[in-house]
């Protein structure tokens, strides 16, 4: 039997609607779970705001899951980790908070001596954060950085597969088709769009995110606190947006179900 520790839901946010991605991954390896998901719409995107902005955002949403009585936080954000979760994890020490990197480790390991791109927004290209994780690999890699931040746009008005979005995606990928070994999908709204990019580049270029990473990461969390829930259920999900409009929560949860 579970107790109310364990019963208390898992915070997931992001600037939109890219951390379903994340979501659906922790709901894969733990669909026991409740799940209370946070889409920041109406201050999306996160990309191209200050680091200082990204941080006060990222704070607002957690306090207002702390009022919810969450046992763990994800920040279902390549941005918003960059920004805030150092910060974030010092502020509340005893709260679990799960970050996204870029997933540049298993992408440099598939193949040596490789080449890989690296697609995100220009803030999480520009952190240190990011510079630290290329210094890592850049021994073992030829690590190309990609701005995308118009991708994000594409994605929060749920265009994943539209001629308007391979157009887009061709006129940044061209330069780079025939040299390159592996793709990051260095944003969590991305991997929406991981079909058409993938026609893009070819099968032949491994295509990857960091989503199954922190999924991963929050369920050996939660075991190390022992607060996994045992119950053999189906978790709920409560969809959240800052954006008033009520279409924004049914686009969620449309674009969550999508296979």
């Amino acid at each position: 039997m579970d107790s109310e520790e364990t019963k208390r839901p898992i915070g997931i946010f992001d600037s939109g609607m890219g951390g379903l991605t994340v979501l659906r991954e922790c709901v894969k390896i733990m669909g026991n779970e409740d799940y209370i998901f946070y889409g920041d719409s109406f201050n999306a995107p996160y990309g191209i705001k200050s680091t200082e902005q990204v941080y006060r955002l990222s704070k607002k949403i957690v306090q207002l899951f702390l009022k919810k009585n969450v046992k763990a936080i994800v920040i279902a954000c390549n941005t918003a980790t960059s920004a805030s979760a150092s910060r974030l994890r010092k502020e509340y020490p005893e709260l679990p908070i799960i970050g996204l990197e870029p997933a540049l480790k298993p992408a440099v390991l598939h193949k040596k001596n490789s080449t890989v791109l690296v697609m995100a927004t220009p803030l999480t290209l520009k952190e240190k954060k990011f510079e630290n994780l290329m210094n890592r690999f850049e021994d073992q890699a030829k690590i190309i950085k990609l701005p995308a931040p118009d991708l994000v746009e594409f994605v929060e008005r749920g265009e994943i597969d539209t001629p308007e979005l391979k157009k887009y995606l061709r006129s940044i990928l061209n330069p780079y088709l025939g040299n390159i070994d592996a793709v990051v999908l260095g944003c969590t709204h991305f991997p929406f769009a991981k079909r058409a990019i993938q026609q893009i580049v070819g099968n032949d270029v491994y295509v990857v995110d960091g989503g199954a990473g922190a999924a991963r990461e929050l369920r050996r969390l939660l075991e190390d606190k022992n607060e996994c829930r045992k119950e053999n259920r189906i978790g709920k999900i409560e969809f959240l947006n800052s954006n008033p409009d009520p279409q924004e929560i049914e686009l969620s949860k449309k674009l969550f179900e999508l296979d």
